[in-house]
């Protein structure tokens, strides 16, 4: 049998955190703090369906031409809308008559 690091008035505290969280009662929160190994957090999130994420790993390579992209993105983005600004300016500003 797994052996408990944990005292009594520690697994209550516990409890009473989870079912303040949550709408689990006693019994359910017992069995899902022994589930997630005495990790409040863990129980909690997943009653809210928090995924756990797990970290990638990135090649500096990889990190390099992310940020590349991003950066060029970035200024295309404002160039198009510069130009979209400078069309609607020559647009407003040449008599229509001519």
């Amino acid at each position: 049998m797994e052996e408990n690091i944990f005292s009594e008035c520690q697994i209550n505290e516990k409890i009473k955190l989870i079912m303040g969280q949550t709408n689990y009662d006693k019994e359910q929160a017992t069995i899902k703090l022994h589930e997630f190994n005495y990790n409040e957090i863990n129980v909690i999130r997943d009653y809210l369906g928090i995924k756990e994420k797990k970290p990638t790993n990135k090649s500096i390579n990889q990190e390099i031409y992310k940020q590349i992209r991003k950066h060029l993105d970035k200024s295309m983005r404002e160039y198009n809308e510069r130009v979209k600004n400078s069309q609607v300016n020559t647009q407003k500003y040449t008599p229509s008559h001519i």
